[in-house]
């Protein structure tokens, strides 16, 4: 009984290895400058073929990676969601993108690497179409984006669309600023991520809701 249940503990603490060193390393140094052998070694596997035997390949690694926090953050999100279902305001549906992804961040701990990775993929659009992929199943974002979108429903929707993509880099980008500095030990531009959460939403409801420049 016991050598029958050691072999899947083992197994899932390696797992649980490589995702957190590839997560590192892919934000550090970008997805393609790392090689599987290297995040095997870093996450002290003696086999450098660790990486493919328990994910496949690089681009699956990456989606294992996207789906972990994808289904940390639908928790914190869900019950924002059903909290304002119904809401009018661009706020409350704002609030609902930017604060699971600060919170989820501050809860980890410093240091973090998940908005650094995300920057990175989302750099190279095959990889930042496997994360779409795997936000696609969670129904509160689902929620989230409709009822942003009913709030801006008199926006074009290619200017709607566009100021969709400012607001998901400025969010990340923002995040990136202070996780990286959380994790040298510098300045940060807020004292806290709620702060960061607050200052993201006041500016990202301003770029929704923005003015939009007449067309010849």
């Amino acid at each position: 009984m016991v050598g029958r249940t050691v072999r899947p503990e083992r197994g899932s603490a390696t797992r649980e290895a490589i995702l957190t060193t590839a997560e590192r390393l892919f934000a550090e140094h970008g997805v393609h400058a790392v090689s599987n052998r290297q995040i095997s070694e870093a996450a002290g596997q003696g086999n450098s073929a660790a990486v493919g035997y328990h994910f496949g390949t690089k681009a699956d690694l990456v989606r294992a990676i996207a789906r972990k926090h994808a289904e940390e953050m639908e928790q914190l999100r869900v019950w924002m969601v059903a909290d304002i279902a119904g809401s009018t305001d661009v706020r409350d549906w704002v609030a609902c993108l930017v604060r699971p992804f600060t919170r989820h961040l501050e809860a980890q701990g410093p240091p973090t690497w998940y908005a650094r990775f995300r920057a990175q993929v989302m750099a190279d659009p095959a990889l930042y179409q496997i994360t779409v992929e795997e936000s696609l199943p969670s129904p509160s974002l689902r929620l989230l984006v409709d009822g942003l979108n009913r709030c801006l429903a008199d926006l074009p929707a290619d200017v709607r669309e566009a100021r969709w993509a400012m607001a998901r880099h400025v969010m990340v980008h923002m995040c990136v600023e202070r996780e990286r500095a959380l994790a040298e030990g510098t300045s940060t531009l807020q004292p806290s991520w709620d702060d960061l959460a607050a200052s993201l939403i006041d500016a990202i409801v301003g770029l929704l809701q923005a003015e939009v420049t007449p067309r010849s």
